[in-house]
């Protein structure tokens, strides 16, 4: 059973993490019909064993235009202007050569009994991108804290359930930020939509207002 309580420290069970990911799948593929969908991946089959928390969260096929990384060159001097908004998904069948894909995942830490975002990122004839690259394609903002904690804010290591290096988003400090978040709003089924406002303003990816008002 689903507990609100569970997030009165910022915090998430992981029973309350599967809960709050069906919930935030629901309402985004729901107010984002033309985008790719979150699922859910069930890996309770690979590990020999059934437990409802055993899986995470997946958005294949995100394409970032290379468009929008000239524009981020260019936003120093743009009136701190953002150079990503909603237009930044575009749907996973474009044929354009001119950008780079992103999957994300999101996976419960049970260390730190949050969310955690991991994400790989490649070029459109399939080669990996490293830091440097992916910094081009993110926000200013985001960017510059880059800059400053490099293996803080993004490091590499090897995705819990894939078994191969994926970039993550650490996630010290996050039980700390959503517990003022969900100080009005103390919701398990609202968790992850407050935590994606947060985190995907690192990668620009943000939700329709129908979504949060719903």
């Amino acid at each position: 059973m689903a507990s609100d309580q569970a997030t009165l420290d910022g915090s998430l069970s992981s029973t309350d993490f599967q809960n709050s990911a069906n919930a935030f799948a629901q309402k985004w593929n729901e107010f984002n019909s033309g985008f790719p969908e979150w699922s859910w991946i069930d890996c309770s089959s690979r590990l020999g064993f059934h437990r409802v928390t055993e899986g995470y969260l997946s958005l294949q096929h995100v394409f970032f235009p290379r468009s929008i990384e000239e524009e981020h060159d260019e936003g120093n001097s743009n009136d701190h202007q953002e150079p990503f908004d909603t237009a930044t998904l575009v749907q996973s069948n474009n044929d354009s050569n001119d950008g780079d894909w992103y999957d994300f995942h999101v996976v419960y830490s049970s260390s730190y009994r949050v969310p955690v975002l991991y994400f790989h990122a490649q070029t459109s004839d399939g080669q990996p991108l490293n830091v440097g690259e992916i910094e081009k394609n993110l926000p200013t903002k985001s960017s510059d804290v880059l800059m400053d904690s490099k293996w803080t804010f993004i490091t590499q290591q090897e995705h819990p359930y894939l078994n191969r290096p994926w970039y993550m988003l650490h996630p010290c400090g996050t039980s700390e930020w959503m517990k003022l978040l969900l100080a009005d709003h103390n919701s398990t089924d609202r968790y992850l939509v407050s935590w994606f406002t947060v985190v995907g303003q690192v990668f620009g990816l943000k939700l329709p207002l129908e979504m949060l008002k719903s």
